[in-house]
């Protein structure tokens, strides 16, 4: 799922990615308008709050949001850092940058209570999510080659309906890649949604501690590619040492 890049890379590893961290997007999405009052996933919406409030002359929410749009720079920039150093070519690369969205969401379900809607504590609360999903965001595109982006529906809704124009024209001749598009398009919001919805219900069933469950998606998606490593490294020793013992 993370491990495979470049011509390694197949459709089905982007789905597998796609559904996993796209639902993961979607609820904290979701979640995190609801504990917070704020879009956590994207900054699209905040740049036009932040334009009202300086025409407010609103200088101190105009702070906060210029802030929250950093940290999902930030969150980008510091995971792109990484898998930098690490190597793209590394099969652990995405570790450390799911490891660290993983506490976000770990301190934000434990001490989400604490939230009173001080200016503060929007600051730490929702900053933190969108330092995680700028974290997220950057990984997914950077593993899949900017094919998948899974915190935000802009962009994929526009590449969708370009999509489905072209594959309406007769004369094209690359209708199977489109499909193949198509699907992965479809999944992404499928999975957005599915998560949102997600969301929604368990905040409002659980409070806070809801943020849980995306961090069990997280450890799953995780803990999948690392074991399959484990597994393949296991049982090609295994056939190795047998074939010598053979021979």
């Amino acid at each position: 799922m993370f491990r495979h890049l470049g011509i390694k890379r197949t459709h089905q590893h982007n789905v597998r990615l796609a559904s996993l961290l796209g639902m993961t997007a979607g609820f904290v999405n979701a979640a995190g308008f609801l504990g917070f009052a704020t879009l956590t996933t994207n900054v699209t919406g905040h740049a036009a709050l932040f334009a009202e409030r300086i025409a407010l002359q609103d200088w101190t929410n105009a702070r906060v949001i210029a802030l929250w749009m950093f940290l999902f720079l930030a969150g980008a920039f510091f995971s792109s850092f990484i898998v930098s150093r690490t190597g793209r070519n590394s099969q652990y690369s995405y570790v450390v940058p799911i490891l660290i969205e993983t506490l976000i969401l770990v301190v934000v379900a434990m001490e989400g209570h604490r939230y009173d809607g001080s200016i503060l504590s929007r600051e730490l609360f929702a900053g933190s999510l969108l330092f995680a999903m700028g974290l997220q965001n950057a990984l997914v595109s950077m593993i899949s080659g900017s094919v998948v982006r899974t915190t935000h529906l802009t962009g994929t809704f526009t590449d969708l309906g370009i999509e489905l124009a072209q594959i309406l024209d007769k004369n094209r001749k690359d209708k199977p890649s489109l499909r193949s598009k198509m699907k992965l398009r479809l999944i992404i919001i499928f999975f957005f949604m599915a998560g949102a919805l997600a969301g929604a219900y368990l905040f409002h069933a659980f409070r806070f501690p809801a943020f849980l469950f995306p961090v069990a998606l997280l450890l799953f998606t995780l803990f999948y590619d690392i074991l399959r490593i484990k597994l393949k490294r296991y049982y090609r020793h295994a056939f190795t040492a047998k074939s010598n013992t053979l021979l």
